[in-house]
């Protein structure tokens, strides 16, 4: 009896180890009981496992689709949180790197490439290139503000925000972009009849900046600044150039989930496209172990934790809470990771 005592005993001891000093084991328990929920919540009412199965899988195919996007951003904010910094004009920049993608792919008379002559792929190609490339570039006016203006990130990005959206909207007044069809196929392209090329983008993106993060001195440099900004300058590491790069990382990063929303949709809603994406991306960073105050986090963390919004959301919607509901049970998700957090620490 005692022996059995003892083993659950350190049982108990190594779970709770594991779960107050592992985010990544955390987060995937987390995860793992969200599923459980949201297959409890779809039911098992289905002529047959089969049936159930194909419904199933369906169902995660177009959860994972829909949160590519996001997923992709929140894979960018991931690096700027480690840093030690925020971004709340991912949405905005959205907008404004969405729009300026259309105006180039266009195959109407307004068209910039349709009136020199350019269409079909090189069109296609030369607009996923600016679009990137301008993300990029408003991703380094971003670092440029906080490194040399020498405001703070929440400021910096708060004003772009504002900035990106209103001048988006009041440029394109009056001018409706048409997206050519074949440019549709960057996402729709089917495998085996489904829509999985988004998630094959996030997929993707997401191992390669594991890779930067885990084995290369950017990504060491990133974990440096973060920890402690004056020790790394110290060190030897240009802090303002890592957190411009940072930035500029960022806008790159919304510059492919602009090609992706614009080839998903077939246009770009300049009033609410991109609105909350900027706080579903920080909930996932967080959920997913990265700390708030800098230094600590991983991509994988920030898979697990998109995963598990996007689960929460699923679930919310088969059990019919309104959709005004779901988004305070987003912030009390967040706010128990920030506490969780908090406790690490003081441990």
């Amino acid at each position: 009896m005692k022996t059995t005592t003892k083993k659950q005993t350190s049982f108990f001891s190594w779970f709770r180890d594991m779960w107050m000093n592992h985010p990544l084991f955390s987060t995937g328990i987390a995860l793992l009981v969200m599923i459980v929920l949201q297959t409890l919540a779809l039911g098992f009412d289905f002529p047959s496992i089969g049936a159930w199965f194909n419904v199933w899988a369906r169902n995660w195919v177009n959860i994972l689709r829909n949160n590519a996007g996001v997923g992709i951003i929140a894979l960018g904010m991931t690096f700027v949180i480690i840093s030690g910094g925020i971004d709340l004009a991912v949405g905005s920049t959205l907008v404004a790197v969405g729009a300026v993608l259309m105006m180039f792919i266009d195959s109407g008379a307004k068209g910039i490439l349709a009136g020199i002559g350019i269409s079909g792929v090189p069109a296609f190609a030369i607009g996923i290139l600016v679009a990137a490339g301008f993300g990029t570039v408003l991703g380094e006016i971003t670092g440029l503000l906080i490194t040399k203006g020498k405001l703070p990130p929440f400021i910096a990005t708060l004003g772009t925000m504002k900035i990106c959206r209103s001048v988006t909207q009041q440029f394109m007044q009056g001018y409706t972009p048409t997206v050519p069809k074949p440019f549709l196929q960057i996402a729709s392209f089917e495998i085996g009849g489904q829509m999985l090329m988004p998630i094959l983008y996030w997929g993707l993106l997401a191992y390669l900046l594991h890779v930067v993060s885990k084995r290369t001195t950017f990504g060491r440099h990133v974990f440096a600044v973060g920890s402690n900004e004056r020790t790394a300058k110290l060190s030897g590491v240009n802090v303002q150039k890592v957190k411009r790069r940072v930035y500029a990382l960022m806008g790159s990063l919304v510059g492919l989930a602009a090609v992706l929303q614009v080839s998903r949709i077939g246009s770009m809603d300049y009033a609410n496209a991109g609105s909350g994406y900027e706080m579903d991306a920080i909930a996932a960073v967080i959920v997913g172990g990265t700390s708030m105050s800098g230094g600590k986090g991983s991509i994988v963390g920030t898979v697990l934790g998109m995963l598990i919004i996007a689960v929460m959301n699923n679930l919310l919607n088969l059990m019919g809470v309104p959709p005004f509901l779901r988004e305070a049970c987003k912030g009390v998700i967040v706010i128990g990771a920030v506490l969780l957090q908090k406790k690490e620490s003081a441990s």
